[in-house]
């Protein structure tokens, strides 16, 4: 008799002690952290693909034909401005010129009898015009024999960086042939394409008159060590990509930058009063992105929005969301549509702050 009632309070205990274990997983139920967009001006960088080029680079020719007798430097060398390059073989060249000095000392010595004769009345002022315009143009063979003499000793038009040879002494020269390419890198002239909407976006902007600074990333990941101004736009559109060349000037004290480099610009591009969001709260279905937006019961819509720029961990929202939405920030994996939640709301500058403390 004594074991039935010790039987029935253990019985009656054990089934509060499994109530209890019940009401306290349902009180345990989890919370889901929310947040909202903050609005706030901020800037995006932006990288396109460029082309560097010289703000001098020109092909160096013969502008006379012969013999290649000097070459007075080398491949990569930099060379001052009125520097002897070339000397093409000038001994015909320097003939031709003695030979016109020659015959503009007959013309002279003719104009001066004939100057006399003239004063005498012995000839008539027709003779003394022929013999002036012998002379005038046996002075103008001299200058044409000093020009091409000229020709034959090139030096360089202005101060650069000679490129590869592409001839050698004595080879025989044709006039207009290729020597080699001189190259001014004191400044440099950065291309890039830019897509049409983003041109608009720029020329219509109120500082569209104002110029534009901007960087330049090397090919080695670094960003080079002076500030580039976009300085004019292209005339024309591509067709076939869709994009318009901008121009952009890096000045190249050190002489890093060289002809024919690639790189990337990196752009600045500033929003104001924009809508910004954590890219963690946002998912995509087929390259559409959405967030789960909490209403006011606590139940869950999805909600497609459009994002207008992308920064790290954060995006801008241009269409889809308002300040007072709240969006779910942490665990979109582990709700559904239409689903009711408990929400724990954090306050979005928090949020931003400490974006690597929530994140997954």
């Amino acid at each position: 008799m004594s074991k039935t009632p010790m039987f029935i309070g253990l019985l009656v205990f054990l089934m509060f002690t499994s109530c209890g274990t019940k009401k306290e997983e349902k009180h345990e139920e989890a919370k889901f952290l929310v947040t909202s967009p903050i609005k706030k001006d901020t800037s995006i960088t932006k990288d396109y693909v460029s082309q560097i080029h010289s703000i001098r680079h020109i092909e160096v020719r013969a502008l006379e034909r012969g013999y290649l007798k000097n070459i007075s430097v080398d491949e990569g060398q930099t060379v001052k401005k009125g520097q002897a390059m070339f000397q093409i073989m000038p001994n015909v060249y320097q003939a031709d010129l003695e030979k016109a000095a020659a015959e503009a000392k007959v013309a002279e010595i003719e104009l001066k009898n004939t100057q006399l004769l003239a004063d005498g009345k012995v000839v008539s002022e027709n003779e003394l015009s022929m013999a002036k315009a012998n002379f005038d143009k046996a002075n103008a063979e001299v200058s044409l024999a000093k020009t091409h003499l000229g020709f034959t000793l090139i030096k360089a038009p202005f101060e650069g960086i000679m490129n590869h040879l592409h001839v050698r002494e004595g080879s025989l020269l044709d006039e207009g042939e290729l020597l080699t390419t001189l190259s001014d890198n004191s400044k440099m002239w950065v291309y890039f394409n830019v897509p049409e909407s983003e041109y608009l976006d720029y020329i219509m902007s109120k500082d569209k008159g104002a110029k534009k600074a901007v960087s330049l990333l090397m090919a080695n990941n670094k960003v080079f060590n002076q500030e580039g101004i976009v300085e004019t736009i292209e005339a024309d559109f591509n067709n076939q990509t869709g994009n318009i060349a901008f121009r952009a000037t890096f000045d190249n004290p050190d002489g890093i930058l060289r002809h024919g480099e690639t790189g990337s610009i990196l752009m600045k591009v500033p929003f104001k009063d924009v809508l910004i969001i954590p890219q963690k709260s946002t998912f995509e279905v087929l390259d559409k992105k959405y967030v789960f937006v909490v209403d006011k019961d606590n139940i869950v819509r999805q909600r497609l929005i459009h994002v207008a720029a992308e920064m790290q961990h954060l995006f801008v929202v241009d269409k889809g969301l308002s300040e007072n939405d709240k969006i779910i920030l942490d665990g979109i994996r582990m709700v559904k549509d239409q689903q009711k939640v408990a929400i724990e709301f954090v306050e979005p500058n928090s949020v931003i702050a400490n974006l690597a403390l929530y994140a997954e």
